[in-house]
């Protein structure tokens, strides 16, 4: 795989409209089967207990084991085809990072992990997710450039 590949992918993730809108202190580092993705917690981010609602738990679980399989798929893009995630502890304030990693592969699936850690560097959450190659060409028109 090519440092060129991850560059495209990194841009590709940080365009996307709920990166740029919603989820704009987000960062991305990825390389071969594995991907690293931060985000600084904002209040917008909370529910009524005053911490992170579950679904920011599980876009940053989903995209980083996503983008580390994509990592290593340079002709198209992937699909989650599932995703399931453990909410260990609450997070209230700081920056949390995923950190994806492939668990397995063959022809037609990918099997990747993700664990979500606070500033401390205590887990909060983990997740594994099953993946697909799909027929969507990675292209400047989906971001890819």
């Amino acid at each position: 795989m090519s440092s060129e590949h991850y560059s495209k992918l990194e841009r590709m993730y940080l365009q996307a409209n709920i990166n740029t809108q919603l989820y704009d202190t987000t960062t991305v580092k990825i390389s071969e089967g594995l991907a690293q993705i931060e985000l600084k917690i904002s209040e917008k981010y909370f529910h009524a207990l005053g911490a992170i609602h579950g679904s920011v738990y599980f876009k940053l679980l989903d995209d980083a084991a996503f983008f580390a399989v994509n990592s290593i798929v340079e002709d198209a893009f992937v699909l989650t085809t599932s995703f399931n995630i453990n909410l260990i502890r609450p997070v209230h304030k700081g920056a949390i990072t995923a950190i994806g990693k492939i668990k397995s592969k063959s022809r037609t699936l990918f099997v990747a992990e993700s664990t979500l850690y606070n500033e401390e560097g205590k887990e909060v959450a983990f997740g594994t997710g099953n993946f697909a190659k799909s027929k969507i060409e990675l292209s400047e028109k989906i971001g890819y450039k």
